[in-house]
């Protein structure tokens, strides 16, 4: 099987505040960190070696990681500085993959993507590269793909096209797509080379149509969703780690690691990062909790120990 590139160099900026605790693939989800819950599930179809991308919070993914050995992989890492975006990060980490073709998976979204299927109709197509796509059922949220009958990318859509197909963060490359790609210099896939290779080459932008499910983890509205959704899918216990108080009322909430929840407490949608104490008889709604820190994030307000932002 073909090697995968793991994109977890992001800022995280949508996801904050959380992401100010931790790279974003290495939130916690539905009690497993996001970055195992991808790379298991490339091991699960033969995926053996996978570089990661690294740039913002580093240690928060290698501390999790390491080599991937507890995930069925062999990892290594392609460093960023400065972070070189999602075709500068592929360029940088070529000599890493060492192969003609490999694997793209956005390190901040969880699918379950036939991966042999996915090659197989890769190969077939004489693409350089193909995108997995769904339809787009949220165009109002999601930007989209747009192909033609033959499954061609002819362009991307913003927001709002409802005849867009929606990409769900999985892809094949061939290095050769990267070639006029300056290493160490950041660059955009979609954004700039994909559409200049649509237009110098036609079809070699290629679309594959899925069912598979989609998970994101891009704003703490998504992130919340997806772990409720998760929990209940696979019949996890949410908040195991925390210890809370037998008076205190939890609901639809995320409580992370060495949480405490005292008495008489309320929390309704609510996610609650490492080390945050919610002080007794205390009642939150729809906010991110973590524990108050000199620089806050916009729409943070201090409570006590606790900076407070609303989830919207």
């Amino acid at each position: 099987m073909i090697p995968a590139l793991v994109l977890t160099a992001g800022l995280g900026t949508r996801l904050r505040p959380i992401s100010r605790v931790c790279a974003k693939a290495a939130v916690p989800v539905a009690g497993k960190p996001l970055i195992n819950r991808i790379l298991t599930q490339l091991a699960s179809y033969g995926v053996r070696d996978v570089v990661l991308n690294l740039h913002y919070l580093p240690e928060t993914i290698t501390s999790i990681v390491g080599d991937g050995t507890n995930t069925g992989v062999r990892v290594r890492y392609s460093w960023e500085m400065p972070i070189l975006g999602s075709a500068g990060g592929p360029k940088h980490a070529l000599p890493l993959l060492n192969e003609k073709q490999f694997l793209i998976v956005n390190g901040d979204t969880s699918t379950n993507v036939n991966i042999p299927a996915f090659v197989e109709a890769h190969n077939r197509s004489g693409a350089l590269v193909t995108l997995a796509l769904k339809p787009n059922v949220e165009p109002d949220k999601y930007g989209g793909v747009v192909i033609d009958n033959q499954g061609i990318v002819t362009g991307f859509a913003g927001k709002g096209n409802k005849a867009s197909y929606h990409f769900v963060g999985v892809q094949i490359a061939s290095a050769d797509a990267f070639k006029d790609v300056v290493d160490g210099s950041p660059s955009e896939s979609i954004a700039e080379l994909y559409p200049q290779l649509i237009r110098h080459q036609v079809g070699s932008i290629r679309g594959w149509l899925t069912d598979t499910d989609f998970y994101d983890i891009g704003t703490a509205v998504d992130y919340l969703n997806t772990c409720l959704r998760m929990a209940e899918r696979e019949g996890t216990i949410l908040n195991k780690n925390a210890l809370i108080d037998r008076t205190a009322t939890v609901t639809e909430s995320i409580l992370w690691n060495d949480v405490v929840v005292e008495a008489g407490v309320k929390l309704n949608r609510c996610i609650v990062v490492d080390g945050v104490k919610v002080p007794a008889g205390q009642t939150w709604s729809n906010v991110t909790m973590r524990p108050a820190l000199e620089n806050l994030e916009p729409g943070e307000t201090v409570v006590g120990k606790i900076a407070i932002a609303k989830i919207v």
